[in-house]
């Protein structure tokens, strides 16, 4: 796991990236035009303070339930720091230092909670990495929205040796590859061409809806070589229930697991594990608001239909006079009273009027 450590405590000490105070400044002395009067920043990003709370927002409670042959408890959590750096950790933990590898292991208390704080270090000191037996990029390639295809460049940084590797695929089921456009080709290389890069496939299909597709590679590199493995795909149609809320987002694809076989002669005893990027897969997408737009229309038209022909099969119009216990000449002597005050409303406004304008 890689973790950018400034960006992992920014919501909790800085949320919006804000510059640094002057008076929290480290200035690099080392520089030949560094002065009293001017200060050039030195980045410190790597060896800066952080503790798992600060990382994942809480702390380890428990520990690893496996044992090793002995019976003994595993080791649940390891961190390789130079070491002449000084780590804090909770009481109860057991520790165990390698010196060779600048490497720390715990053995977690069952009950309580873990913490860890590395202190601000010295930023000059630094782990060495060793040079990895292999590089793995891997991406999407094609464009469209029914096929697309898998590119991963695979790199032997090693001058004079080979290495061979497992390389292990789980693809849902809506991705589906073809597997006859399978190829392995060496892009760069200092040493002769050889054509059993793939020296075994297995292969499981996908059933949809039930299981994913399951690939396993057996590769060989050469020395100094960069080996491109392509294959196509074609993208499955989802209903439009299994499309999750954020569809356009895309769908996750999980990274491919790479198994570096052991190599006695190399130093290297045991398998060494690899992991590449996960891939974000975009799919065809319905629109979403078309069914609520058909459910609306079909919904009025059903009621403006259904309530037309329901009043004309249902209801029965009579005249007024017609209705049992409805008085209407009550109705007509009580409209002509109302029409009798408004009018009389009307002309006496109208007299008072007249009237003045023959005093003036």
């Amino acid at each position: 796991m890689v973790l950018d450590i400034e960006r992992s405590k920014r919501p909790y000490d800085n949320p919006i990236p804000r510059p640094v105070p002057t008076e929290e400044l480290i200035c690099d002395t080392s520089k030949p035009y560094s002065s009293s009067d001017a200060c050039y920043p030195l980045d410190i990003l790597s060896a800066q303070s952080w503790t798992l709370s600060d990382l994942f927002g809480r702390r380890i409670k428990g520990s690893c339930l496996a044992t090793n042959i002995l019976g003994q408890p595993t080791e649940s959590l390891c961190i390789k720091v130079p070491n002449k750096h000084r780590i804090d950790t909770s009481e109860g933990s057991i520790k165990r230092i390698d010196s060779l590898k600048n490497e720390r292991c715990y053995v977690l208390p069952s009950t309580g909670l873990f913490e860890i704080t590395l202190p601000q270090q010295d930023s000059q000191a630094v782990v060495f990495r060793p040079i990895p037996p292999l590089y793995a990029s891997r991406s999407f390639t094609g464009h469209g929205q029914e096929r697309g295809g898998v590119q991963t460049l695979l790199t032997n940084p090693s001058p004079d040796a080979t290495v061979s590797f497992v390389y292990f695929e789980t693809l849902p089921w809506f991705m589906k590859p073809y597997i006859h456009t399978l190829k392995a080709q060496p892009i760069t290389s200092l040493s002769p061409p050889q054509e059993d890069i793939i020296t075994s496939i297995y292969y499981r299909p996908a059933l949809d809806r039930e299981r994913g597709t399951q690939v396993e590679l057996q590769i060989t590199v050469p020395p100094a070589s960069t080996v491109r493995l392509t294959y196509d795909f074609e993208k499955a149609i989802l209903r439009y229930t299994e499309y999750p809320p954020d569809a356009n987002r895309g769908f996750d694809i999980a990274p491919a697991v790479i198994r570096i076989l052991p190599d006695p002669s190399r130093q290297r005893p045991e398998a060494e594990y690899l992991r590449t990027t996960s891939l974000l897969l975009s799919l065809p997408t319905p629109d979403f608001s078309m069914p609520y737009n058909v459910i609306i229309l079909t919904s009025t038209v059903m009621a403006l239909a259904f309530g037309s022909i329901y009043n004309l099969l249902i209801r029965r119009f009579v005249g007024a006079d017609e209705v049992e216990g409805y008085d209407f000449g009550k109705v007509k002597a009580r409209i002509r009273g109302r029409l009798a005050v408004l009018r009389d409303r009307w002309f006496g406004r109208a007299r008072h009027r007249d009237s003045e304008k023959k005093t003036q």
